[in-house]
Parts: structure tokens; C-alpha cells; sequence
């Protein structure tokens, strides 16, 4: 195992990456209003407490040790209209019947994070793209300009608007919960009817009426009424991307420590810099290099944070990133989100793995497939499409290697939506280029749609449930 001592670093402060090169960063060309926006944004709440925070911390801490499984979903860019009582609803309860799905498979607690409440903001490769013929600045996120040609330039304001619609959507969020939008005791919808397959549905239905024995079995028994089965835990993340919104919300504030009473006066409280725009946040795949911005500010938060990964990232760059990053090798810290594309994840997902499990930092580290973005294509009329079965193997074959390899894959990381939209091709339902513009609405990347979202949940929790009838059988046999 190979380990470094971390050399000493210089003092880290919020604005500390302004002195770093950035990549992706907007050039506003209104400073005096820019200033405005930042400014306000200083004053107002935190829009997620440290308490929060902490205990997701605790909660990746259990997936990073093979615990929990992580499922991390929502939409690839977040618009402003997206804060609507149907839109938000639709999505939590595709997320809690999700991990309804994967309970049941891998037979582990799962833990919820939604690509909600703030993902307003997307790297591009391009600053301009050309439509009818006119060339105009690309659509960067509502957070930085519109998507309508006529508000592609860059507007200080929409970093206000971004925090309130931010605050709108979870407060929602908050309130649905506690509501008893995700209550167990409720029915859900467990239609199978768009699954061609008669093979894959019988698979799919198998595993239906098994949750749902189990849930009538715990009614007939009274276990239904514990007040865990009628709410869950729903955290919010977001690519971290552009740091003049991230700093202002960036607070020193007190650690949530366990209290006595009476208080101990001789003990001052610790404190630690909290991003309160969300609980957890992550490092593009454009924005992770070690020596610039986006880096130096990540290494300066509490919250537990992702970086993804991909065919680009050397393994020389792994150690240093996470001896940057999480020099106390806090288990569940970081989260390495690989997303290589299914014909190329074998030949680079187990080097990154040795390189990681071989050092200090073996079992640290929440390893999650992103199958989504390194599957996307274009079809007939540039269309940007994904096939659900490339999907589905860049995420069949990292379980693989991770079992191969003794590591465990902790979460899946999936863009998609709770509408009927028909963005990726393939699933159940058999979807083709034809059907593509029947429902696509994305403003952005392909998402899968509910049925695609579910299914593969059926699959990966199929995954586990042989694996752990492998080990049963391997038991009895000993």
C-alpha cells in the first residue's frame, strides 16, 4: 500500500481559488452589477443547515464502507420552471420507489441525493453554438443566461434568482415529506405495462410482488407503523460549478456537535465552512484539475463532496486530487463518480480502482457509476440521445469489475425525470429514433424517463439479489 505524508498547504479561505486559474468560468461583462448580485447573496440564509450536512456525511460514510448504497438522480440541467408542485413531486416519488427497488435487492440502506434544487448551471465545450444560421453565445444554465437565443447574454440577476428558486424548490421538498408524500402506507404505481419483453417483465413483476408482500406482511404484523416508513431522508446537489454563486453561501458556522447540558463554557464550539446552497456538491469532469480553482475551493468545504472521472483522468492524478481534497481520509468524503461509456469502461475502470485501493485511502472512497454520460450520441438532425442499453452495461459491467476487483460500487448516478419523455432510446418499451420527438424535452442532455429510471432499478437490484444467493449457496456448501 502506498502512502504520502500531506505536505503543508497554504491557508484556505473562501475566495482563496480566485487566485488559481479557473476553467469554465463566465466573464460578466456588467461587474458593478455582479457585485450587486454577490452582495445579496451574502446576506441571505443558508438555504441547507451544517446538521444536514453532517449527517449525510454519516450516512456516505456507511456507503463508502459498503453499508448503503447511494442513488443520486434528477435532471441534467435544472431550469427555473422546473419549480412546480407536480414536477418536484414526480420526481421524489420516482426517487423513494427507486430505493424502494434497491432495498429490496441489495439489502442495504439507501441513501437518497437529488439533482435538485440548484443544478441550474452546465459546462459547455463551446462558448457560442449557431442556430438558424446566427451565431449566439450557448445556453449555460438559468442560473447564467436563458435558453431563448433573444437571453443567451450573461445576467448577474439570475444568481438571486437562482438561490430563490433553489429555496422554493426544497423548501417544497421539505414540506411534501413531511407531508407524507413518501409514506410506505400509500399506493405506487407499479405498471409494467410498456415492458415488451415477456422474459423481462415476468422478472420485473417477480420483484413487485415481493415488495409488496413483504409491505402487506409488515401491515398484518403492525411493523408498518414505525414513523420511519412514512418519511424519508432527501438531500440536494449540484455541480459546483460556478463559484461566484457557491463562495457568498459559503458560512463559517458551528459544528453541529453533540450537546450537553448544562453547556460546557470551556469548550469553545467548533466550527467549519459549510457551502449551504446544498448538501453535497461535485467537480465536473472539465473543472478537476488539481492546481486550479474549482479544487482549491472544494478543498475547503465540510460538505462531502464528488468528482467525476472519466477516459481523460490519468491515474497519476487520483492520489494527489484525494490527498487534496480529504487529507484526513475521512471515509465517504469524496465520492468518485466514473463515466467512461460502456465501450471503454474495462479497459480504464480497474487501474483506477488499484491506484485507489492500493493506497492509504482504500476504503475512503464511495465509488458511484455515472452511466449516463459517456453513452450520449447524436441521431438524424443532431439529436442527443442515449441508448438504454449501453446504459445499462457501463453499469452491469463496473458492478463487474468492482466485484472482480474486491471493491464496492456504492451508488449509481443517473440523470432522468420523473414525465413520460422519450429522450433515451431502448428500455422496456422498446423506444426508437422515431418516437424521439414525441416527448423530448430536455434542454440539455437526454434523460431516462420514469419507466427507464425504474427499470433500471430493476436490474441492478437483480444484480445484487443473485449475488447474495450466490453467497448463500457458497455458504451452505462449505
Amino acid at each position: 500500500m502506498s502512502e504520502q505524508t500531506t505536505p503543508n498547504v497554504p491557508e484556505w479561505t473562501p475566495d482563496s481559488w480566485r487566485s488559481k486559474p479557473i476553467k469554465q468560468c463566465p466573464d460578466y461583462p456588467d461587474k458593478a452589477a455582479l457585485e450587486k448580485s454577490v452582495n445579496e447573496l451574502k446576506n441571505l440564509p443558508p438555504i441547507v443547515l451544517p446538521n444536514e450536512i453532517i449527517r449525510l456525511r454519516e450516512h456516505l460514510r456507511d456507503v463508502a464502507q459498503g453499508k448503503a448504497f447511494l442513488l443520486q438522480g434528477g435532471d441534467c440541467a435544472e431550469l427555473f420552471s422546473y419549480c412546480q408542485q407536480d414536477v418536484i413531486e414526480s420526481k421524489i416519488k420516482l426517487l423513494l420507489q427507486m430505493s424502494l427497488v434497491l432495498l429490496w435487492g441489495a439489502d442495504k440502506p439507501v441513501v437518497r441525493i437529488g439533482r435538485m434544487a440548484g443544478q441550474y448551471a452546465k459546462p459547455r465545450s463551446s462558448p457560442v453554438e449557431t442556430i438558424n444560421g446566427k451565431e449566439v453565445p450557448s445556453f449555460r444554465g438559468d442560473i447564467l443566461n436563458g435558453f431563448h437565443p433573444d437571453e443567451r447574454e450573461l445576467d448577474p440577476n439570475r444568481l438571486v434568482r437562482a438561490y430563490q428558486y433553489s429555496s422554493a424548490t426544497l423548501n417544497y421538498i421539505r414540506a411534501a415529506i413531511g407531508s407524507g408524500i413518501a409514506d410506505l402506507h400509500g399506493p405506487l404505481d407499479w405498471g409494467l405495462g410498456h415492458v415488451r419483453d415477456p422474459a423481462l417483465k415476468a422478472k420485473y413483476q417477480e420483484t413487485v410482488d415481493r415488495i409488496q408482500e413483504m409491505l402487506r406482511f409488515m401491515h398484518t404484523i403492525g411493523a408498518d407503523q414505525n414513523e420511519k416508513l412514512s418519511t424519508v431522508e432527501l438531500f440536494t446537489s449540484h455541480e459546483g460549478l460556478l463559484l461566484e454563486y457557491e463562495q457568498p453561501l459559503t458560512r463559517l458556522l458551528n459544528h453541529p456537535s453533540v450537546r450537553s447540558y448544562p453547556p460546557d463554557s470551556t469548550t469553545p464550539p467548533k466550527k467549519e465552512y459549510y457551502n449551504t446552497s446544498a448538501h453535497f456538491l461535485w467537480i465536473g469532469d472539465r473543472t478537476r484539475q488539481i492546481d486550479h480553482a474549482h479544487v482549491e475551493y472544494f478543498r475547503g468545504i465540510a460538505n462531502p463532496i464528488g468528482v467525476k472521472i472519466g477516459p481523460s483522468t490519468p491515474t497519476s492524478d487520483l492520489l494527489p486530487m484525494l490527498r487534496t481534497l480529504n487529507p484526513n481520509r475521512e471515509p465517504g468524503k469524496i465520492t468518485l463518480i466514473t463515466r467512461y461509456g460502456a465501450d471503454k469502461v474495462s479497459s480504464l475502470l480497474p487501474a483506477h480502482i488499484r491506484t485507489v485501493e492500493d493506497s492509504e485511502y482504500a476504503r475512503t472512497v464511495v465509488w458511484q457509476c455515472d452511466p449516463m454520460h459517456g453513452n450520449t450520441q447524436s441521431v438524424t438532425g443532431g439529436i442527443k440521445t442515449r441508448k438504454f442499453s449501453d446504459i445499462f452495461s457501463e453499469l452491469q459491467q463496473t458492478l463487474r469489475i468492482h466485484k472482480e476487483q474486491g471493491s464496492y460500487l456504492g451508488g449509481m448516478h443517473l440523470e432522468l425525470t420523473g414525465d413520460a419523455v422519450t429522450e433515451c432510446l431502448g428500455g422496456g418499451a422498446g423506444l426508437d429514433e422515431d418516437d424521439l420527438s414525441t416527448n423530448y424535452t430536455s434542454f440539455c442532455d437526454p434523460r431516462l424517463n420514469e419507466k427507464q429510471a425504474l427499470e433500471l432499478a430493476f436490474l441492478v437490484a437483480d444484480h445484487y439479489r443473485q449475488e447474495r444467493m450466490e453467497k448463500r449457496k457458497a455458504s451452505a456448501a462449505v
